[in-house]
């Protein structure tokens, strides 16, 4: 049976319970979100669920708190927060309604937990503690900035912040979503494309996209540049060595560093070469022809410096 009421509790807000409710708000969008501690809310009932209060764990009764003594642990002894409780329980439907294909539910499912939703029950458990210049901006604390300042005692000022960093936290949690499941697509193509070009040098792709995690998942050591379609122009590409830094398994050469049209042109002696970055990490020709001969030079280069 469909809930009537998704209950949480009242007063400030943190990341978990809004990451809950975008979950649960899609899934049950006739269900109204109630934010109380009162005994007669956070008792569980068959119209509702309850979730990041409440002080148990119990998914077929609907409620999934982890504040307890005895709180719930994934398989890896790692706590989970309201968030990754929901998740669990709820992800699967969540991904079936946002219409990932059936085929990529479980892989989308297992790498929005490990790149999303584990960092906020990390962090929301204490165990995970951002340092740094960037620690203020993490999601946990952009979204708990949205809370109402101290001083603001309006009777609705909590629950006003609350929806409103909801609409916000959803597109977050829509866009990581999207983006998990293009990765999927695109790996079918970038599958294709390395099965086209066998024991070639260079990775020829329909457009833009996310291309290294196929090409390591098939081995293809032995792609050095990746040359697509880009707008108007064609876009020639290295290919990072690791998931970190910047290190290329080739740069381009050296002596089109930072050149465009005509300079670039004489540099490379090819018609139509129209960018390279400073970089040498990417850069763009006019027309496939010249993007592909560009790549060629590159390649040889490569090849002579012992790539």
């Amino acid at each position: 049976m469909s809930p009537d009421f998704l209950v949480t509790h009242s007063g400030g807000f943190h990341a978990d319970e809004l990451l809950s409710s975008v979950i649960l708000t899609r899934l049950f969008q006739q269900a109204r979100i109630v934010r109380s501690r009162a005994p007669e809310w956070i008792t569980p009932g068959p119209d509702r669920i309850i979730y990041d209060v409440g002080g148990q764990y119990d998914a077929a009764a609907q409620i999934f708190d982890h504040h307890q003594r005895g709180a719930p642990l994934r398989e890896d002894g790692q706590p989970y927060s309201s968030f990754g409780l929901i998740w669990n329980h709820y992800g699967r439907d969540y991904l079936v309604a946002s219409h990932v294909p059936a085929a990529h539910i479980e892989s989308v499912h297992a790498a929005f937990d490990a790149s999303f939703v584990l960092p906020i029950d990390l962090t929301d458990n204490g165990a995970l503690s951002p340092t740094g210049p960037l620690a203020g901006l993490t999601l946990p604390t952009l979204l708990e900035t949205l809370k109402p300042a101290f001083d603001d005692t309006a009777p609705e000022a909590d629950d006003l912040a609350f929806h409103a960093a909801l609409a916000i936290a959803r597109s977050f949690v829509e866009a990581a979503i999207s983006r998990s499941a293009a990765k999927l697509r695109a790996e079918g193509l970038v599958q294709r494309a390395i099965v086209a070009a066998g024991q070639g040098r260079i990775l020829e792709l329909p457009m833009g996209m996310p291309f290294r995690p196929a090409i390591i998942k098939a081995g293809a050591d032995q792609l050095l540049f990746v040359v697509h379609p880009r707008d108007k122009d064609w876009c020639l590409t290295t290919i990072r060595r690791g998931d970190e830094g910047f290190e290329v398994r080739a740069d381009l050469p050296a002596a089109w560093a930072g050149l465009t049209n005509g300079e670039l042109e004489a540099a490379s002696g090819v018609a139509g070469a129209s960018f390279c970055h400073n970089g040498r990490f990417i850069a763009a020709a006019k027309t496939r022809e010249a993007a592909l001969a560009m790549a060629e030079l590159a390649v040889n280069e490569a090849v002579a410096n012992g790539a």
